[in-house]
């Protein structure tokens, strides 16, 4: 429930609850108080999942076990696609 009540908020407010909740003090400087045009695009989490993957983007958090190799093999083999990678690492955060 948390989750969708940051949900009502955009812009800064809402980046304001995610520190909140991560128990963070940033600073922030606005530059601009513009309102998007909903007609040109989504809000990132209400943009449909099918979206992301027509326009090649699969966003995912990949659990311990298997490796980014896997993972890869196994989208490849999910869409039927010869040609799939990952851009930065697929691995957990190291314990502290």
């Amino acid at each position: 429930m948390i989750f969708l009540k940051l949900l009502e908020g955009r812009g800064i407010e809402f980046v304001k609850r995610l520190d909140s909740i991560a128990n963070r003090k940033s600073d922030y400087v606005v530059k601009s108080e513009d309102v998007t045009d909903e007609r040109y695009g989504y809000y990132p989490f209400e943009r449909p999942i099918n979206l992301y993957i027509e326009y090649g983007f699969i966003p995912l958090d990949k659990p311990p076990g298997p490796t980014s190799h896997e993972v890869v093999a196994w989208i490849k083999k999910m869409f039927s696609i010869g040609k799939a990678g990952h851009g930065g690492t697929l691995e957990p955060k190291p314990p502290i």
